[in-house]
C-alpha cells in the first residue's frame, strides 16, 4: 500500500504510449493506486518499441522495451479485452470504484464499448475522466489521430527549432524527446488534481478535454508572445536565444560549452575574466538589448575568445565568478555528473522478470510525503488475477475468463 500524498486514490488507466502513461505514472509516484488496462495479446504499444530490451535475472532480453520502462512504474497491469462484453463489464466495475479514468483513444473511440464519460459518469458521478487526444473533442481536426512529431510541426515548435536558414544544415528540427507528449502528461496531472480538488468541495466529478495541439501552442511561451506582440513570426536560431545574448553554445579548445548570461552584471564579469573588460563598456554590448541588436558583431568576438581555453578551464573560471556556464553532456555524462549522482536521479527497482529495472527518479522532493517507488513497470497482465479477485471474482470465474480469451 502506498503512503504518498495521493494514497487512497484509484486511477483506472486506459491510456497507452506516452502522454497518458506519463500522467498516470506521476499520479502513481504521488501515491495513487494505478490500474493499467492493457490488451491481452500485445499490451501497451511501447512494450514492443525496442531495442533496447530489459534483461531478466539471467541477462537475457525480455519482451519489454526500455521505452515502456520509462513511463509505467507504480502501476498494476490488468490484461483485458475491452472489445468483449465481459471485458467491458470488468472495466465498468473498476470505474465504479475509481476516482480517475485516464484515456487517449480517438474521439468517440470508447463510446462503442460503453466506456466513455457519459456512460461511466452515470455509474460514478464523482468520477474525474481525462481524455487526451491530438486535437481536442471538437473542431475541424477532432477526428484526426495526433502524434507528438506531427504536433511539434503543426504547433510551431519545429519552426523555432533547428539551425538558422542561412546556415549549413538549416531546416526544421524536432526536439530529441517527445516533449509535447510529456508536457501533455504534466498538464493532465495538474488538471486531474484540480478536478479532484473541485470534487472535494462539490462532490461532483467532471470531464477533462486535453489536446496535444493545445498544449504545444500553450508551451511556445515567450516565442508565442514575441509573435503576438510584434506580428513577426520568430525564426530558427540554432542554439541562439531571441531575447538574450550571449545565451548559447560556444567552441572551446577541446569541445563546446554553454554560456547562459542573463544580465548585464554577469556579462561584465565574463568580459573581465575573458581579458576584454572593454566589451562591457562598449555601447553596442553594454546592455542586453544592445547585445541582441548587435549579436552579429559580438558572437564572432566571443567565439574567438572561448576557443583559447578548455571547457573545464572555462567552467572553473566562470563558476567562481557566478557566470552561468556548463558542459554539453551526452547521456553517459549526465548520469556520471556529480550533482546527478548526489541527487540520486538513477535508481534500480526489483523487476518481476528477475534482476532489476533501471529508472530515472521523480524530480519532486517532498518534505512530508516522499515519492514512493513501490512497483517496477509490470509484466503484461502481471496483476490481472489480483485485481479480479478484488472485484470478487472466484478462481473458477477467472479461469473461465482466461479460457474465453477475455483476460
Amino acid at each position: 500500500m502506498a503512503d504518498g500524498a495521493l494514497a487512497g486514490l484509484r486511477v483506472l488507466d486506459l491510456s497507452r504510449v506516452l502522454a497518458g502513461p506519463w500522467a498516470s505514472q506521476l499520479l502513481g509516484d504521488l501515491g495513487a493506486d494505478v490500474i493499467k488496462v492493457e490488451r491481452p495479446d500485445t499490451g501497451d504499444d511501447t512494450r514492443g518499441w525496442g531495442p533496447p530490451w530489459l534483461a531478466d535475472g539471467e541477462g537475457r532480453p525480455t519482451t519489454d522495451a526500455a521505452y515502456f520502462l520509462c513511463t509505467n512504474r507504480n502501476k498494476r497491469s490488468l490484461s483485458v479485452d475491452i472489445t468483449r462484453p465481459e471485458g467491458q463489464a470488468i472495466v465498468r466495475e473498476l470505474a465504479a470504484q475509481s476516482d480517475v479514468v485516464l484515456e487517449n483513444f480517438k474521439v468517440g473511440g470508447l463510446k462503442a464499448y460503453g466506456l466513455d464519460y457519459t456512460n461511466l459518469s452515470a455509474i460514478n458521478p464523482k468520477l474525474v475522466y481525462c481524455s487526451i487526444t491530438g486535437f481536442g473533442r471538437d473542431g475541424p481536426y477532432a477526428t484526426r489521430a495526433g502524434y507528438d512529431f506531427l504536433i511539434q510541426g503543426m504547433g510551431g515548435l519545429m519552426s523555432v527549432t533547428g539551425r538558422a536558414d542561412d546556415e549549413e544544415g538549416a531546416g526544421p528540427q524536432k526536439v530529441g524527446v517527445a516533449l509535447t507528449d510529456i508536457l501533455t502528461g504534466l498538464y493532465a496531472t495538474v488538471a486531474i488534481q484540480a478536478a479532484l480538488a473541485h470534487r472535494e468541495k462539490t462532490g461532483q466529478g467532471q470531464h477533462i478535454d486535453l489536446a496535444l495541439l493545445d498544449v504545444q501552442v500553450a508551451c511556445l511561451a515567450n516565442q508565442a508572445m514575441n509573435y503576438l506582440v510584434s506580428g513577426k513570426a520568430p525564426r530558427r536560431m540554432g542554439n541562439g536565444h531571441p531575447n538574450i545574448v550571449p545565451y548559447q553554445d560556444f567552441p572551446t579548445a577541446d569541445g563546446d560549452m554553454i554560456l547562459a548570461i542573463g544580465n548585464d552584471g554577469q556579462f561584465a564579469r565574463f568580459c573581465e575574466l575573458a581579458g576584454h573588460a572593454e566589451w562591457s563598456g562598449d555601447e553596442r554590448f553594454a546592455t542586453n538589448a544592445a547585445r541582441v541588436r548587435h549579436r552579429a558583431v559580438l558572437l564572432p568576438l566571443l567565439r574567438q575568445t572561448t576557443v583559447m581555453k578548455t571547457t573545464a578551464a572555462w567552467i572553473a573560471l566562470l563558476e567562481n565568478a557566478a557566470v552561468p556556464c556548463g558542459p554539453i553532456n551526452d547521456l553517459a555524462g549526465v548520469f556520471a555528473d556529480p550533482q546527478v549522482l548526489h541527487r540520486g536521479l538513477r535508481i534500480e527497482m526489483p523487476h518481476a522478470a528477475g534482476g532489476s529495472a533501471p529508472q530515472v527518479a521523480n524530480p519532486i522532493r517532498f518534505s512530508a510525503t516522499p515519492i514512493d517507488y513501490r512497483l517496477a513497470p509490470p509484466l503484461l497482465g502481471q496483476d490481472t488475477e489480483v485485481v479480479l479477485r478484488e472485484l470478487g471474482r472466484s478462481d473458477e470465474a477467472i479461469a473461465a475468463l482466461r479460457t474465453a480469451g477475455v483476460v
